[in-house]
Formats: C-alpha cells, structure tokens, sequence
C-alpha cells in the first residue's frame, strides 16, 4: 500500500534532532527550534503539485530546477529566498531524505551541528539517487 505523502515527510522530518510539527493554513510545516525548514504544499493555489518546499544551499535552487524541472520547482513566497519545491510523486526516498536532511541543517542552531560521539549526522553519507 502506498504511504500518504504527508506522512512520507512527516516521518523523515520528526527523525530529526529537536524537530516540531505545526499547521499553517491548514498545512504541515516543520520546524528546528524557531526556524521552518520544510513545508508541505497539497496543490498550492491549484499548482498541480504534491509538494514539499525547502531551503537549499546557496545557488542550488537554479541548478537543481535545470537538471530536473519535473521534479523540482521555484515555489511561491519562499523562492526568491533560494527555497525549492520538490514534487513527491517524482522523488525517491533517499534523495528526498537527503533534501530534508539538508535543510534541517541549514536552520538548525550551530549547537546541534556540532558531531556528537556515538550519533550519526543528518546528511553526512548520505547518497542522491
């Protein structure tokens, strides 16, 4: 049986370290302390997408629109702040794994950056498919 997109996301992003979930006009949202790192769009003001919107590092966003505009789009409010829009239906699971990773690393305090004996980190190893 296929996994609900929400809960796909939902799953990957409270895996990670001091992760809170909240709603937004009537969306999932997910948050590292006080900062949101990805958001969960169903067919945003009829876009045809089932979504989640991230940040990326910087210069990112355009690369990864060019390599597969499909997947990957500039998505409203957040965009022109590099964030991307990554369409569920055609990711896998460890390269969505991968994006959430690294957006909860880019809004994460410092603190929870730092390794930690015995604890994996978010993104390190991690593979694109």
């Amino acid at each position: 049986m296929p996994v609900d997109p929400i809960e796909r996301v939902r799953r990957l992003c409270l895996a990670l370290p001091e992760t809170s979930e909240r709603l937004s006009h009537g969306e999932p949202i997910w948050f590292v302390h006080k900062r949101c790192f990805a958001m969960f769009a169903n067919n945003h003001h009829n876009d045809g997408h089932m979504a989640i919107w991230v940040p990326v590092p910087d210069g990112a966003q355009a690369d990864l629109i060019a390599k597969n505009a499909r997947r990957y789009f500039r998505p409203p409010y957040v965009g022109v702040k590099g964030w991307v829009g990554i369409d569920l239906r055609h990711i896998g699971a460890r390269e969505l794994r991968f994006h959430i990773g690294m957006a909860w690393e880019i809004c994460a305090p410092k603190r929870l950056l730092a390794p930690q004996p015995g604890k994996a980190q978010t993104t390190k190893g991690l593979r694109r498919d």
